[in-house]
């Protein structure tokens, strides 16, 4: 494999000094030439290096003195400033998927939900900033600053267990083995609603060069591709041209994101060549540059890329919709986390993570460009893919029965994207379940009196019909009484009720484990036009 290196953000991170705060006041500077290049590779400037002034780079140019923030590039170059040290209040580490695409404007909403001025600035480490906060919109007390590095979720479970870091940012979940060897440093119990928080969510894109010709790639097409399968687009209807396959490390959480809906429980085979790159972005910029590439990438970091669809083993064509990643229907969904020990948050921290998951926060994810958690809802038409899957002929008769059902229930109801998911055979939530239940009875406390809300179960297919009809009608039942007991009689105006259809109208193919997580859930419709 070709390798592109992560360079001096992650050897800085393995430094003690990574996790210090910056002064940006330059130690030393000279008129020679530097490189000044953005992380995204959409800019690249070469000039003789002037000055280091408001976190600006001055460069002088054929085309004179350019200004440049330090927020937007790095400086590469004998002459590039360096930097003092300084300690910081609240330290990030991990993802950059979580670092780049959402953590700048996350701390911007905390500061301005504070009434707070925030300035953020470069530290001379590529993909790290410093966050000052200051109260009353500048006039008063300083608050603290908030130092952000980003490399992978990996970085994150080795920050907090050398205490260097007080949140790891991630954008898959913690293994066991990470969780253990915190436990057993008594940073405690890394799955805990205290110290593992999900912030939003994401869909994981394949992109190509925007002229590529290609509209739609089958799960099994990307699981060749990137097996060495298929080395050719023309051998998935594209020009004839070999295929540059564009891959992360190791220790990208979304590459084990996108291994785990691609390949499964299997892992996937080393493809030759494969360019590595450091993260979404450059990933992002490679595509676009190379006619011949395709690549995975976060949401948020599209850009100028061709996103294409995906289609199923069923042969349903699935996009990543803002709604089909709310309810995690999208296959290659991911939740972005926030990790912190049991013996280190500090005032600040405890803050920022309270506004991070509040509703106050959600208008500034969805600006990020990623999928906030809040409450959305969705007409049920009989023209949608559900209706027609409930409309097709159906050779058993008691199952059609129960499909009619569904859908005489279905006119009369939207479908809110709450939905709760169950274990194999449990009716234990999964580790969203409390925070939805939070969202679902704010949401329902502000409807009109003498809405009616019904909670819908559904089952995988393994097991016999009725079974998993009782079973979801079980599930619903008791997802209902879950919110009554939490909502107690703030929801007294809400007419309730609960139903379950089994196994009918799946969102996955039921021939993969995780297609049939996807299939055990209770979904929440509410009173169309209520």
């Amino acid at each position: 494999m070709t390798t592109i290196g992560r360079s001096s953000a992650r050897r800085a991170l393995l430094g003690a000094a990574l996790w210090a705060s910056t002064a940006l006041v330059p130690l030393s500077a000279q008129a020679e030439e530097v490189s000044l290049k953005s992380s995204d590779g959409t800019v690249n400037l070469v000039g003789e290096f002037v000055e280091f002034v408001d976190n600006t780079y001055v460069i002088r140019t054929a085309l004179g003195e350019l200004r440049v923030s330090a927020a937007n590039v790095r400086c590469e170059g004998a002459a590039c400033p360096s930097f003092e040290v300084a300690t910081a209040d609240v330290t990030f580490a991990g993802s950059d998927t979580v670092g780049l695409g959402v953590m700048p404007l996350l701390l911007s909403g905390f500061a301005a939900n504070l009434e707070a001025e925030i300035t953020t600035s470069a530290t001379g480490v590529e993909n790290q900033s410093l966050s000052t906060f200051v109260a009353d919109q500048g006039f008063g007390d300083p608050m603290g600053a908030a130092l952000v590095t980003s490399t992978v979720s990996g970085d994150a479970f080795k920050a907090l267990l050398d205490k260097s870091a007080i949140f790891g940012m991630a954008s898959r979940r913690i293994t066991p083995d990470e969780a253990r060897a915190l436990k057993a440093a008594n940073a405690g119990n890394m799955v805990s609603p205290e110290q593992e928080h999900i912030i939003a969510a994401d869909s994981i894109m394949v992109i190509v060069h925007p002229e590529n010709p290609v509209s739609s790639l089958t799960i099994e097409q990307v699981r060749n591709i990137y097996a060495g399968i298929i080395v050719n687009w023309s051998e998935v209807g594209g020009p004839d041209l070999p295929i540059t396959v564009l891959d992360r490390s190791a220790d990208s959480g979304t590459r084990r994101q996108f291994q785990q809906a691609v390949f499964g429980e299997n892992s996937a085979p080393a493809v030759p060549n494969a360019v590595i790159q450091d993260d979404n972005a450059a990933s992002s910029a490679a595509v676009t540059d190379d006619p011949s590439a395709i690549a995975y990438v976060g949401n948020a970091f599209q850009r100028g890329a061709k996103a294409v669809p995906l289609v199923n083993e069923c042969g349903i064509t699935m996009e990543p919709t803002d709604f089909a990643v709310k309810t995690e229907e999208y296959p290659l969904f991911r939740r972005l986390y926030l990790y912190n020990r049991a013996d280190n948050m500090p005032p600040l921290a405890q803050e920022i993570v309270n506004f991070i998951l509040s509703p106050a926060s959600d208008e500034v994810i969805a600006r990020s460009g990623f999928i906030d958690l809040g409450v959305a809802r969705q007409p049920q038409p009989l023209d949608s893919v559900r209706g027609q899957l409930l409309l097709a002929p159906n050779p058993d008769a008691f199952e059609s029965g129960v499909m009619r059902e569904m859908l005489a229930a279905m006119v009369d109801f939207d479908r809110l994207s709450t939905t709760f998911r169950f274990s194999p055979g449990s009716s234990k939530l999964d580790e969203r379940g409390q925070l939805d239940i939070s969202r679902l009875a704010t949401y329902l406390e502000s409807q009109p009196a003498g809405t009616k809300v019904l909670f819908v179960g559904f089952t995988d297919d393994v097991g016999e019909f009725s079974a998993n009809r009782k079973l979801s009608e079980n599930r619903a039942a008791q997802m209902l009484d879950t919110l009554r007991a939490y909502a107690g009689d703030r929801l007294a105006n809400i007419e309730f009720a609960s139903t379950g259809f089994g196994e009918i109208a799946p969102s996955a193919c039921n021939t993969s484990d995780n297609g049939r997580a996807i299939n055990r859930r209770v979904e929440v419709w509410i009173q169309s036009g209520g």
